[in-house]
């Protein structure tokens, strides 16, 4: 353990770095709650995603990096803002003309337009809690709505009473006039309507929480207290990081501006922010943001069609700094990289372990196992194969892989069902094999003949000499090898990019690749 540490300490790989700040921020041992806290949080009017996932994964990964360097214990908070007033109707939910009916009020005074739970935020917390449990998440979940009315929030509300003209000098100046004009950092729920309003209100006594507002016409005195009120979303945040000691919480890009205001305001109340970190944004295919209102994006469950999910998680990891597009077409390449790093980490050395993606994403317990192909050569197959099922892609497999079956390769067996899934839906709809130029016909006409006069014995470096050969001959006119390659994945696998041929010819078959070459002169 103690080379781990000493390892993981000088580790440039970005979790390690983060664990390190909260190292430095508690460099005199544990803080006086006795741990450090990690928070996620979370707006329920909406079913978990993607980014959801991202975003946990990259907080544990944090937080398990902190674990192997320090014996301070570690909480994982999955808080859920539900107390927020609905502000407008998701466009995926049933009901919505009921849901119409109760904007402005907190989601769990919402009735649940699924017809399932007590409330609708009663629902997406389940289906939130059923996501993280799904991936094996460790956290510990808060509802909002339970913290407010149980008072645990009491103590830091008195706080933002008391300096309620410290909050309203950092917020107002990052508002519109129109919006100064109306702006308070604790919106009170109505006694009446149960609706989070959106009203000026004066502080009448920070130690009872007592305040004074307008309610349809009539003046109100109330206390924000155990669930009286809740705040605006940026003094919340602030509130929240007080209240619970929040030691670290990342976010987006898109919040930078959030992060600093609330952090303003943290120490306005007398807390320290937390430790933060600043992730980019995913792009879409055009390099566009992505939207959920535009529908531009990649969900969770589609990627989970295509790809496992330590591939997800790989995507994850890497970069998360960088924008990056996020789209179907980045899925065999995040998959064959996953097992690329995975297959070298048992021989790595320490330091190398540590900054391999497969250390994190498995939390330093990397499982056993090699994939004997790659995904890429998978989906080659599969398009070469039209209407195949599992088992006749095993059937090919058996020519390549010594002792081929899902017993002995069950990642193997999951990788051929996404590869299946991804050519049905993505690749076959606009495959197209294109007729091959004079000269690349020539050049396959000598590749039938070399591979017809092939022993059985033949391996896929055997067969890989003889395609080398062919591309670098003068006579069939390549500028460079590339433009054979290009020209055997347009022509006989309807591709840009492709495999290494000698190993999708030793995995086809030679009988089988010379039908493709045919299929190819044939329409020369």
């Amino acid at each position: 353990m103690s080379q781990l540490r000493d390892v993981a300490m000088q580790s440039k790989a970005w979790p390690y770095e983060e664990a390190r700040r909260l190292l430095k921020r508690y460099a005199g041992g544990a803080p006086e709650k006795g741990y450090v806290l990690f928070e996620t949080g979370y707006g329920p009017s909406g079913l978990p995603h993607i980014g959801t996932f991202n975003e946990v994964l990259r907080t544990t990964m944090v937080r398990r990096a902190f674990e192997e360097m320090s014996d301070i214990p570690s909480r994982l908070i999955a808080f859920s803002d539900d107390m927020d007033g609905l502000r407008k109707v998701p466009d995926n939910v049933p009901n919505q003309d009921m849901l119409r009916e109760h904007l402005g009020k907190p989601l769990t005074a919402i009735p649940d337009p699924f017809g399932k739970y007590e409330s609708f935020a009663h629902h997406n917390n389940a289906m939130l809690r059923a996501f993280l449990d799904r991936f094996g998440f460790e956290y510990e979940f808060l509802s909002a709505t339970e913290c407010y009315r149980a008072g645990r929030f009491d103590e830091t509300l008195k706080q933002v009473l008391l300096h309620y003209q410290d909050i309203m000098d950092i917020m107002l100046p990052t508002l519109g006039k129109e919006r100064q004009a109306t702006y308070s950092p604790v919106l009170p729920v109505s006694p009446s309507s149960g609706r989070v309003l959106q009203v000026p209100m004066a502080v009448l006594d920070a130690e009872t929480g007592l305040v004074r507002f307008e309610d349809e016409g009539e003046l109100i005195e109330q206390s924000i207290l155990s669930g009286g009120a809740k705040l605006q979303w940026k003094v919340d945040w602030a509130m929240r990081w007080v209240a619970l000691g929040v030691d670290y919480e990342m976010s987006g890009k898109d919040l930078i501006d959030s992060v600093t205001q609330s952090s303003k305001i943290a120490r306005a109340l007398g807390g320290r922010p937390p430790e933060g970190f600043t992730y980019e944004m995913f792009l879409d295919e055009k390099g566009e943001k992505i939207s959920k209102s535009k529908g531009n994006g990649l969900s969770l469950e589609q990627w989970l069609t295509y790809g496992p999910e330590e591939s997800l998680a790989f995507y994850a990891y890497r970069e998360p700094k960088k924008a990056k597009q996020l789209h179907l077409g980045v899925i065999p390449r995040a998959v064959d990289e996953y097992w690329q790093f995975r297959a070298s980490y048992p021989t790595q050395e320490l330091d190398k372990k540590l900054g391999n993606p497969v250390h994190h994403i498995h939390g330093g317990k990397v499982p056993e196992g090699t994939m004997p192909v790659t995904f890429g050569l998978l989906l080659n197959l599969v398009g070469v194969m039209g209407d195949a099922g599992k088992e006749q892609v095993w059937g090919y497999l058996a020519n390549y892989v010594p002792d081929a079956s899902p017993a002995k390769y069950p990642d193997l067996d999951r990788l051929i069902g996404h590869a299946l899934a991804y050519h049905r839906d993505f690749v076959a709809p606009t495959l197209k094999r294109r007729a091959p130029a004079e000269n690349e016909a020539a050049a396959l006409r000598q590749l039938d003949a070399e591979l017809a006069a092939l022993p059985a014995t033949a391996s896929a470096e055997d067969i890989q000499n003889i395609v080398y050969a062919l591309g670098k001959n003068e006579s069939y006119g390549f500028e460079n090898l590339r433009d054979w390659f290009k020209a055997l994945y347009e022509t006989l696998l309807g591709a840009e990019q492709g495999p290494r041929m000698g190993s999708f010819i030793a995995l086809y078959g030679v009988e089988n690749s010379r039908k493709l070459i045919a299929e190819a002169l044939a329409r020369a």
